[in-house]
C-alpha cells in the first residue's frame, strides 16, 4: 500500500510536531515549508505554482523536509494500530518505510485494507489506489521498496520456494543510468567512464543484495556489456560491432568494470557462515 500525503492537513500536522519540537522558531521554519510555492510542470510540459500561503494540506513535492514530516504524520497511524491491537485482531504486522508499507496478514487481508481505508481517511490521508493491492503471497507476487517478494522457483530443479528478489522495475531503472554515464557526447578519458560506472553498480548491488540476484545480475552485466562496447567501437571507430575486440573478458577484465554476477559468485554463502560460526565455536 502506499499513502498519499498530498492531502495531509496542515493543522494535525504541526500539532504532530510540536509534540517533539518546542522551538517556537523551529516551528515557524516548518509552517514557512509547508506553505513554499512549489513550480511543477504538467504533462503537457505546462508550468504551474501549487501550494502558497493559502494552502492548508499537503507536503511540497521534492521539499526537504517533506520525508520527515511525512514519517512523523505516518507514526499517528502506526500508533493507533498498535493501540488497538489490530496486529492481533487482524492476525498480521506492518511493515512500513516513508509513504510505502505492506500489511502482512493470515487470512485477513480485505478486513485490514478496509481498517486501513477508514482510518487514512480519519487522518485526512487517501490510499494511492494504483498502488495498492491484496496478493496471496504463496500464490503471486508483489513489490516493496524495489523488491520483489512471492513465490519464486529454483533454475536448478524447478522447485518453488517463497523468496525474494529485486524486482523488474528495479532493473529497468537502472538502465537509463548505466546508458547516461556511456552516452555519445562522453569524451573523458575511459578511466574517468569506468569509476562513475562501478561507483552506480557497486551501489545497486550494495542494496540490492539481498535474495535471489543472480537473474537480475545477469540482466545488468548483459546491459552494460553491450552498452560499453557500443561506445568503445564508436570511440575507437572500429569497423565491426566490437564483440572480438571488447570481448566479455577485455570488459570485465582488462578494462575494469565491475561484473555484478562475478561479485555475486564471490560472496560467502549463508551456509558457509554458519560452517564457519560452527567451527569458531
Amino acid at each position: 500500500m502506499t499513502a498519499s500525503f498530498d492531502t495531509i492537513p496542515h493543522q494535525q500536522l504541526m500539532r504532530s510536531v510540536a509534540r517533539r519540537i518546542v522551538d517556537r522558531g523551529i516551528l515557524k521554519l516548518i509552517k514557512m515549508w509547508l506553505k513554499a510555492p512549489v513550480e511543477e510542470t504538467d504533462k503537457d510540459g505546462r508550468k504551474r505554482l501549487t501550494g502558497g500561503k493559502r494552502h492548508k494540506w499537503g507536503t511540497p513535492q521534492g521539499g526537504v523536509i517533506s520525508p520527515l514530516l511525512a514519517n512523523l504524520y505516518m507514526n499517528r497511524f502506526l500508533k493507533f494500530w498498535r493501540l488497538t491491537e489490530q496486529g492481533r485482531k487482524l492476525k498480521a504486522h506492518v511493515i512500513a518505510y516513508a509513504d510505502d508499507f505492506v500489511i502482512l496478514s493470515r487470512g485477513c487481508a480485505e478486513e485490514a485494507k478496509a481498517w486501513t481505508r477508514e482510518v487514512m481517511c480519519r487522518l485526512g490521508l487517501s490510499l494511492n489506489e494504483t498502488k495498492t493491492c491484496v496478493r496471496n503471497a504463496h500464490k503471486e507476487r508483489f513489490n516493496f521498496l524495489g523488491y520483489s517478494f512471492g513465490p519464486h522457483h529454483s533454475p536448478k530443479n524447478g522447485k518453488r520456494y517463497l523468496g525474494a528478489s529485486p524486482s523488474k522495475n528495479s532493473v529497468s531503472r537502472l538502465k537509463p543510468r548505466i546508458s547516461a554515464i556511456l552516452h555519445r557526447g562522453n569524451n573523458d578519458p575511459w578511466e574517468e567512464v569506468c569509476a562513475p560506472l562501478n561507483r552506480l553498480l557497486k551501489g545497486w548491488s550494495g542494496y540490492f543484495g539481498y535474495g535471489t540476484c543472480a537473474p537480475a545480475y545477469r540482466a545488468i552485466d548483459n546491459h552494460v556489456m553491450t552498452r560499453v562496447q557500443r561506445f568503445l567501437v564508436r570511440r575507437h571507430k572500429v569497423p565491426s560491432r566490437g564483440t572480438a575486440r571488447f570481448s566479455r573478458d577485455t570488459v570485465f577484465g582488462e578494462l575494469g568494470v565491475l561484473s555484478l554476477c562475478a561479485k555475486h559468485a564471490m560472496r560467502p554463502r549463508p551456509w558457509a557462515l554458519r560452517e564457519a560460526g560452527r567451527r569458531a565455536g
